[in-house]
């Protein structure tokens, strides 16, 4: 399939979340400096190295969930036609490696075996002991590479972080006919990042500090989350493992907790336009206990009355409300998976409601339940794979769709391309990487079509053409929302 034609992009995706440094920048600790990252694109420790599954690579994953390979470097995402990627920044909590395995050699091969980042890495997370410096080295990572040009088969290639969009478009105007660039937008995922002193309680004072000192950045994030897997002494989170990862890792410590006064006022100040651009806030990851007072926060001051609700990558879970957990409000409620990490029906209507948008991610843990899982098709044949495994993802868009017609609403506009690739996920078989992305617009399109050709809406202006639905979903939806709020 082709990235360029006659000198152009075919397509212009946008990605609002996905993690193209984590493996990169893990590997860079295998070499001196550290944190490098390297211009030759066949390094490992460079952002742009290109590292397709092989079959091997795909029968692990298949069988036991692990994605070793790499899945939005720069190379795949330029092959996979997207044009603007919301790059998420991650140190890596150390309690993901600080576990219940008793033997610490295995412990760490289990931990590189899983997340694909390098032994050294592992060991540096291990004794780490300020997750701000490391936020900043990973940041300084992407900043090294910023407009450099990389010759592929496909053409010439740079990726340019970007700090409004503005700048997007005049990327945009410049054209794509010799160079094409891959806008990077900042984004940080848990605000545990805040933290320099992870073994001793919480400074006020410094967390504030390294708040203030992100702000500053040349380019700040556009969004961050406020809770990722363990607790980070600012709101609780929602439990987020699963299978082995779940017996051997201990996230019991502010699970389902809400927000702390810290939390509280960390909130306020990424909100705040006093200190800088506002950062908006991101709620995957928050417990339904954080998710409420976020709402109740964003309801109840009037200077947050337009601040848009943003899940970066996430999915609905079917059910109702908090209180009312019956899987209702589509034809597909009983196919998704009913967990709290993931978003109810009120809550999807709340996101519509506020102008906001909801990034749909492509992992099979998340996306679907364990009979639906066990009752999509198999096949040897990759389209037919590639058929059976889109429904999948078809199945949130329809339900999400459904809820919202069903209160009155438009029901095509919030929805958007999350991926999480290189987030440790185990991603929807066939569609390992970015790469894929066009294939899975394409076969998408398919389940779209066979749908409203039988679709009958409560709001008339729901029924709109098929391959609108997909552009929507692939980048129209999220260049909307960046034109609006990415200011």
């Amino acid at each position: 399939m082709a990235t360029v034609k006659n000198g152009h992009w075919v397509h212009n995706y946008v990605d609002l979340h996905c993690h193209p440094a984590l493996k990169p920048y893990g590997k860079s600790y295998n070499k001196k400096p550290k944190g490098r990252n390297h211009p030759n694109r066949n390094r490992t420790n460079s952002i742009w190295r290109y590292n397709p599954p092989s079959l091997s690579d795909k029968l692990i994953n298949f069988i036991m969930g692990l994605t070793k390979f790499s899945q939005a470097n720069f190379t795949s995402l330029a092959k996979g036609q997207v044009s603007i990627v919301c790059a998420s920044l991650y140190p890596l909590e150390k309690w993901f490696f600080v576990n219940k395995i008793n033997n610490e050699f295995i412990r760490d091969i289990a931990a590189n075996f899983a997340t694909g980042i390098g032994m050294k890495r592992i060991d540096a997370v291990q004794a780490m002991q300020d997750y701000f410096a490391d936020l900043e080295k990973e940041y300084n990572f992407y900043k090294q590479l910023d407009g450099k040009v990389m010759r592929l088969r496909e053409g010439k290639f740079k990726y340019q972080i970007v700090n409004n969009y503005n700048e997007i478009q005049a990327i945009k105007k410049q054209g794509q006919t010799t160079l094409c660039t891959i806008c990077v937008i900042v984004s940080i995922e848990g605000m545990h990042v805040l933290n320099s002193n992870i073994h001793k309680p919480p400074n006020e004072m410094k967390f504030l500090e390294n708040l203030q000192k992100m702000k500053n950045w040349e380019t700040p994030p556009f969004f961050v989350s406020m809770a990722h897997h363990f607790w980070n002494h600012l709101c609780g989170h929602a439990e987020s493992f699963t299978k082995f990862v779940k017996k051997k890792v201990n996230q019991k410590e502010g699970l389902n907790t809400g927000f702390t006064p810290l939390g509280k006022k960390v909130a306020h100040e990424l909100l705040s336009t006093a200190n800088g651009k506002r950062i908006l806030i991101d709620i995957k990851h928050m417990s339904v206990a954080s998710r409420k007072e976020y709402y109740e926060i964003l309801d109840t001051n009037p200077d947050y009355k337009d601040i848009p609700i943003i899940v970066s990558h996430g999915a609905a879970n079917g059910m109702a409300t908090f209180t009312n957990k019956t899987q209702e409000g589509s034809q597909v409620a009983d196919k998704l998976k009913a967990v709290d990490i993931n978003f109810f029906n009120e809550e999807l209507i709340k996101i519509a409601k506020s102008n906001g948008i909801i990034g749909l991610q492509l992992d099979e843990r998340r996306i679907a339940n364990k009979k639906t899982l066990k009752n999509t098709k198999h096949s040897i044949k990759r389209s037919k794979i590639m058929h059976y495994r889109s429904e999948l993802l078809w199945n949130q868009l329809q339900h999400i769709a459904e809820v919202l017609d069903a209160e009155g609403l438009f029901a095509w506009d919030c929805m958007a391309l999350g991926s999480d690739f290189d987030g440790i996920i185990d991603p929807l078989n066939a569609f390992w990487t970015s790469e894929e992305l066009p294939y899975l617009a394409d076969f998408l399109e398919r389940h779209v079509y066979n749908y409203m050709s039988n679709a009958k809406f409560k709001v008339a202006k729901n029924n709109i053409k098929t391959d609108e639905v997909i552009a929507r979903f692939m980048y129209k939806n999220a260049e909307r929302f960046l034109k609006r709020y990415f200011v």
